[in-house]
């Protein structure tokens, strides 16, 4: 069994890569509590990304995972993109984050609500070794906010690829068959396997 630390410190997505990667040869560890927060000041997600994996390698000695997540929306430029987590200000909650996208996109009708989650996921070694994946997911931002399950943007996300709900309407399965953050961790998975 491969050990690797996980270097997010949000639980909901430690939560999701471990159902991602449920019945894997990779043991997937928490984020050692005693490493301080990595400043996320890079442009890029994938610049985001080895800034956490490296953090938390250098830290503790061992493979380390880390990924960095945005939702591009067309009709906003492309915003919030690597600003996704923060959209709405610094400490900003999930539910505030979906208020002031409902509130920018209000009044558009759903075909000009299009946007693209991208998700990368590198891997970092001890070694200085780094292996990326990415994966994305197109879909549109719901009229509405849809209650369920989930976390961020998912209950005003619409995979384009699915049946018109919005993740936190579908099962966990669901989602991750269609998630950017899915899509981007089986690829890692496929990758390490190789």
């Amino acid at each position: 069994m491969m050990q690797i630390v996980c270097a997010s410190a949000n639980p909901d997505k430690v939560a999701e890569i471990q159902a991602i990667w449920a019945g894997s040869a990779i043991e997937l560890l928490p984020r050692p509590i005693t490493v301080p927060a990595v400043v996320e000041d890079h442009t890029t997600l994938i610049g985001n990304a080895r800034l956490k994996a490296r953090a938390i390698c250098d830290a503790t000695g061992l493979p380390s995972v880390a990924d960095d997540t945005g939702l591009f929306v067309d009709t906003l430029d492309g915003a919030p993109g690597v600003d996704t987590a923060y959209f709405a200000g610094q400490h900003a909650s999930y539910a505030e984050n979906r208020a002031k996208m409902l509130h920018l996109l209000s009044g558009l009708p759903l075909h000009e609500r299009t946007a693209t989650f991208r998700t990368v996921a590198l891997l970092v070694s001890p070694d200085g070794h780094e292996l990326a994946v990415s994966g994305q997911c197109r879909g549109f931002i719901a009229l509405t906010e849809v209650a369920g399950i989930g976390f961020g943007y998912d209950p005003i996300f619409i995979p384009a690829e699915a049946d018109g709900r919005t993740f936190s309407q579908m099962t966990e399965h669901e989602k991750h068959e269609l998630s950017h953050r899915g899509r981007a961790f089986r690829a890692l998975l496929t990758a390490l396997s190789g």
